[in-house]
């Protein structure tokens, strides 16, 4: 008997120990594969910080002792890249100029507006030219070399060259991997966009393009260090630096091409509370965010304490199926949901307007955009409510319910008094938490309405929340504006934490009186 459990706990260490080492190799192997990039690109602080994590998980992993730390470190880990990284990254984005026109630093800048002044000379390289975006939105040139064949990709850094690359009858890039291909449609309407792409190859030369071409030529403009200056001699235009801003400007004010990601301190956070055009704006769906997330929660929460309460009782017949079918919502993917109502609020053929006999443009007035996501987002969130709230019920110590029956508390009062105060010192902190994560409904406001109705002239529409706004700042307009989304995010962040740390505090004087 002593040598059977002998033999099984050895075998089970054993098991344990090649499990261990396993883990640990991958954890070395995965180490090795991020070195390599942060070496090249020569990111020591990258590197060292690399080091120290991988020490700390052999220390902890290696040694019998210390069995909290082996749960602890993959877990604050987990949180520092998943949690604590983003939101110092963001904070960090916030405080700079970065976004489009402003991506790369000055030697970068000085290279692209030179070569946005490339001349076609006799002997430079002509290529077929197509357009590919990458899965983070940025533009590449995928060039085809027309004189022997080679795919190239141009970017604000340069040419390199494009493996894997597929290229139709006429030698054109159709498809290559990692990029999305512009249709001529495509090529036609962002003309703009392309227009500000600027490929160097040299100190003076550059790709241009040229309609469905491109050709690399020499360059009009050069750097003068003394000045910090750029002149063209073909205009005679001398654009100024201005280190300040991060941009290049002549006397007049007009800006250069590109420019270059600077640190402007907290003016992404003044212009939010100082410029009217975005003070103004920036209130009006601040206002409307707060009536959404609280609306969403009030309404969500009175309807799934209401079923709750109904079903709650001993003696009713059926109450599992009758709470089977009240999680349905809350079990399909929201996403899905919010596409099908999306169609049901049709103007023309949409379910509820022929349903109830309605003409309600729902997409086109504000108010009644803003209903139809409301009672959208409380269908989709009631469910939740529900459960919790049969749960909490449930939970109730029925000695407080018979004495307030005894003292003559029934019905309305009873609830009033003993029966909502007591669930509501279990259900605010989940409240609470609902009403963030309302507060910050993508989905809800997105596949929805899109933000819908947009006034004539105004990138803000009438439903936008402020993280859909932030989104739009970035990633929705004709130009990113990301240091000026992340102030964004971090405003909606403060706004989050201190309604929720006033909620928390009045909580505690609840389970202080109760």
């Amino acid at each position: 008997m002593l040598d059977q459990r002998a033999q099984t706990a050895g075998s089970t260490t054993a098991a344990g120990l090649i499990i261990k080492i396993s883990v640990l190799a991958v954890v070395a192997a995965l180490a090795v594969w991020a070195a390599l990039p942060l070496i090249s690109a020569g990111a020591w602080w990258g590197l060292v910080l690399e080091a120290i994590i991988v020490v700390i998980v052999f220390y902890t992993y290696l040694q019998r002792r210390s069995i909290p730390l082996k749960y602890l470190v993959p877990g604050t880990l987990l949180l520092i890249a998943f949690q604590i990284a983003p939101v110092v990254m963001t904070a960090g984005t916030s405080f700079s100029n970065y976004g489009d026109g402003h991506r790369t630093d000055k030697d970068g800048a000085v290279e692209a507006i030179i070569a946005a002044g490339v001349q076609q000379t006799p002997d430079g390289a002509t290529y077929l030219l197509a357009v590919g975006e990458s899965a983070a939105g940025d533009l590449t040139l995928l060039l085809t070399d027309q004189a022997d064949g080679s795919t190239w990709a141009g970017t604000e850094e340069g040419l390199t060259e494009l493996d894997g690359a597929t290229v139709d009858g006429t030698g054109r890039v159709t498809a290559a991997p990692g990029y999305t291909v512009w249709t001529l449609a495509d090529l036609n309407e962002r003309q703009g966009e392309l227009a500000e792409l600027a490929v160097p190859t040299g100190a003076e030369t550059g790709i241009k393009v040229q309609g469905l071409s491109a050709f690399e030529g020499t360059s009009t403009r050069s750097y003068d260090e003394g000045c910090d200056c750029i002149t063209d001699s073909a205009t005679g235009t001398v654009w100024y630096a201005d280190n300040e801003d991060g941009s290049f400007a002549t006397e007049d004010g007009e800006l250069a091409l590109v420019g270059w990601r600077v640190n402007i301190g907290f003016d992404n956070y003044l212009s939010v509370i100082t410029d009217p055009e975005i003070r103004g704006p920036f209130l009006g769906v601040f206002a409307w965010n707060v009536m959404f997330a609280a609306g969403s929660v009030l309404f969500t929460f009175a309807i799934g304490l209401g079923t709750a309460m109904a079903l709650n009782k001993p003696s009713m017949r059926g109450t599992k199926v009758y709470r089977t079918l009240m999680i349905l919502p809350y079990a399909m993917p929201s996403f899905a949901m919010l596409l099908v109502w999306a169609q049901m609020f049709n103007r023309d053929y949409g379910l509820v307007n022929d349903l109830f006999g309605l003409s309600v443009n729902w997409y086109g007035e504000t108010w009644a955009a803003r209903a139809m996501v409301l009672i959208a987002n409380t269908w989709l969130g009631w469910p939740y409510m529900f459960l919790i709230s049969l749960g909490a019920l449930q939970a109730l110590p029925a000695d407080s319910l018979e004495a307030a029956k005894i003292d003559g508390a029934t019905g309305v009062t009873a609830f009033r008094k003993i029966t909502l105060p007591l669930l509501l010192i279990a259900l605010t902190p989940l409240l609470i938490s609902s009403f963030a994560f309302n507060f910050n409904n993508f989905n809800a406001i997105q596949l929805l309405s899109g933000g819908n109705p947009f006034p004539a002239g105004e990138t803000v529409g009438g439903t936008d929340l402020l993280i859909t706004y932030a989104f739009r700042q970035a990633f929705g307009a004709t130009t990113a504006d990301y240091g000026f989304a992340s102030a964004v995010s971090v405003f909606i962040f403060l706004i989050v934490a201190t309604i929720s740390a006033v909620m928390f505090r009045t909580t505690r004087s609840q389970e202080d009186v109760y």
